[in-house]
């Protein structure tokens, strides 16, 4: 049909365009530089757990306290830096000088800073921190009295951590143990060249002083019945540690002179034990069986011996040492067998070279099969072993291999178990007792459990659980449903904790009638155009991921941070030749210059410590420092949303994972 005559034919094409042809291309490589890196996403800033505190077992912050240490966190005025990341250690561990020396530091296997050279040297640090704890007599203080009243039954590292935290929040705690001190495996399995006595008594000392009553040489189900605990406290807390070694599983192994590594160093650490026989083999792997075979070579033996004395009657308590014969003592042979290679043992690998060094033979890929008897004393003799294969995860005899080893004594430190006498109703068949996820006893009311006689663990994984019984003891006490324990389950950094040690708390939040609500993003105090107060009531996009997420390597902009060279303690570690006799401490803790120097090597994953990348290289000064009278830890600077691009380069160039481009649109 015609079109109408007067009328404009209407267009068929596009009626708008906003790119024309060729709009897509760039006009200059510049441009395309610039805007290549733009995103719809703004800078938020992100906090998570570094791997070094996920693999701490007491779930220390040990980003906070190498942070104050090195000095990006700044201690209270009138406190100093090393009372500060004492208390910021010991928030979650009570015992840094103990820990610093003894402990095989899974947190530095965990560490990122291993992705750049070496590990950050964290358990020299921590001793750093305990060591001058004591040194300078700081203390722990209770808190307000709560009326209610725990009975703790073990006074070990478990035992002790449950009683220093249940102090804090002001129970009362009454402490129960057969022995006639304190200190449990620390005390009577730790030997004192590896923990000194002085520096153990000493932790142990400030957290009795917390109040904590003290009942030794009381032994529960014998000289005091379970049942009436439960009557006379509000909770029972059972941290009695696996005090009972296991026997070699072969025939021969009741023989007198087969004793475990438990008792081995029970009677050593209790001064009983002062020299061993002229060969001793012992069966294990784990860092129990080093302390041993360390002993062992310190003691020595004595060729003609009594038969009364021998090492085995005095272990299990039926005669004591000569101290007048130890002049004539000589250095025994002594070897340490491991069914696992020894390169994949369980002990610290630091503690096996020390322990070569020594003078012990090592050999892994062996099985105890039989202890071979003596026909007329019906004392063993010789073990007798076979090479082993691995084979899918599982030993696999290699036939033709079996040989004897000569032996005057055999240790056997091949695991451990609780001795529940008197408590035998608990026996979860396994010498263990069985508790829920928070340490509860299952149709128990009132009754906890934690520490070893859960699972034998590591020292730092019993002070761990320590804190948490604790936790649920209080939580029980008070009525409160047990909580959740979070997927990251350690001392987190808490930014509003800290901005309130600052005078720093943000302001309640009212409603403006101010259009520029954005004001708010910085939690800046200042006033509106029109003269109002706005903002104070707000932290800068900080999100707090710590409960969840666990920084990782690929974060970090590793190429931050030079090599620098790791500083280590010094060790005094005696020769083969030097060994006999030699008790004293093998560690020599850093100085003051050192353990800040070493803490600096420390990346703070997951936190801001203020290098100012992310100022210096944004292009478009979107990032600002916050001022100085409204700065602290995790609120060093902040992004004016108004100037920022998205280009990411801030989120690039942070060093520690830090700064995420997640927020909104831009």
């Amino acid at each position: 049909m015609a079109a109408s005559a007067g009328k404009p034919e209407a267009k068929s094409g596009h009626t708008f365009r906003k790119f024309k042809d060729g709009d897509h291309k760039w006009g200059s490589f510049q441009e395309q530089i610039f805007a290549g890196d733009e995103t719809d996403k703004c800078p938020t800033y992100v906090h998570k757990t570094p791997p070094c505190q996920a693999s701490c077992p007491s779930g220390e912050d040990i980003r906070g306290w190498l942070n104050i240490v090195r000095g990006v966190e700044k201690a209270p005025k009138g406190t100093s830096m090393q009372e500060y990341a004492f208390r910021r250690s010991t928030q979650a561990n009570p015992f840094p000088s103990m820990m610093g020396r003894v402990c095989p530091a899974p947190c530095q296997t965990g560490c990122n800073r291993n992705k750049v050279e070496d590990t950050v040297g964290i358990n020299a640090v921590e001793q750093y921190i305990g060591d001058t704890a004591l040194e300078k007599g700081f203390t722990f203080q209770a808190g307000p009295e709560t009326g209610k009243r725990v009975a703790i039954v073990g006074g070990g590292p478990a035992g002790l951590s449950a009683a220093y935290q249940l102090r804090r929040k002001g129970h009362g705690v009454t402490l129960f143990d057969d022995h006639a001190e304190l200190g449990g495996m620390a005390k009577y399995g730790v030997p004192g060249y590896r923990l000194p006595r002085t520096h153990l008594d000493g932790e142990i000392g400030r957290i009795t002083a917390m109040g904590v009553e003290v009942r030794l040489n009381t032994r529960i189900g014998k000289d005091v019945q379970l049942k009436d605990l439960e009557k006379d406290f509000d909770a029972v807390l059972l941290a009695i540690g696996c005090k009972a070694g296991r026997a070699l599983p072969v025939p021969g192994a009741d023989a007198p002179n087969c004793i475990s590594g438990v008792a081995f160093l029970e009677a050593f650490n209790q001064g009983r034990l002062k020299t061993v026989s002229g060969r001793v083999v012992v069966v294990g792997g784990g860092d129990t069986s080093v302390d041993v075979v360390s002993v062992a070579r310190r003691l020595g033996y004595v060729e003609d011996l009594k038969e009364t004395e021998r090492p085995e009657f005095v272990v299990m308590g039926h005669a004591a040492h000569d101290v007048s014969q130890l002049a004539a003592r000589q250095g025994a042979d002594v070897m340490l067998i491991s069914m696992q290679p020894v390169e994949e043992m369980n002990a610290a690998k630091h503690e096996i070279e020390d322990a070569q060094r020594e003078g012990v033979k090592i050999r892994g890929r062996l099985l105890p099969v039989k202890v071979l008897l003596d026909e007329r004393s019906g004392r063993a003799k010789a073990l007798r072993v076979v090479e082993v294969d691995w084979v899918k995860g599982k030993p696999v005899e290699k036939p033709g291999t079996e040989m004897d080893l000569e032996a005057d004594l055999i240790v056997s430190a091949i695991g451990q178990s609780g001795d529940l006498a008197g408590m035998e109703e608990l026996d979860n068949g396994k010498g263990l007792i069985a508790a829920d996820k928070f340490y509860q006893l299952p149709g128990r009311q009132g009754v906890f459990a934690c520490g070893d006689i859960l699972r034998p663990h590591l020292l730092t994984t019993v002070i761990g659980q320590g804190s948490i019984a604790a936790d649920s003891i209080d939580r029980y006490l008070g009525r409160k449903e047990m909580a959740k324990r979070p997927k990251v389950d350690v001392h987190h950094f808490n930014l509003l904790d800290k901005l309130r040690e600052a005078n720093l708390e943000p302001a309640p939040f009212k409603a403006l009638e101010e259009p520029a609500l954005r004001e708010i993003d910085r939690g800046l105090r200042g006033t509106s155009e029109h003269g109002k107060a706005v903002g104070g009531f707000a932290v800068h996009n900080y999100e707090d991921r710590s409960a969840a997420e666990v920084c990782k390597p690929e974060e970090l902009f590793l190429g931050h941070f030079p090599y620098q060279e790791r500083i280590k303690r010094t060790e005094i570690g005696p020769s083969a030749e030097e060994v006999l006799g030699h008790f004293a401490e093998r560690m020599v803790g850093l100085t003051d210059k050192q353990a800040v120097e070493e803490a600096k090597r420390c990346m703070s994953c997951g936190m801001c410590f203020e290098c100012d990348n992310c100022v210096i290289y944004c292009p478009q000064t979107a990032v600002k420092r916050t001022p100085k009278a409204e700065a602290t830890m995790g609120r060093y600077v902040y992004t004016d949303y108004d100037l920022c691009i998205g280009c990411h380069i801030c989120a690039d160039v942070c060093p520690t994972g830090y700064i995420k481009m997640g927020l909104g649109d831009h």
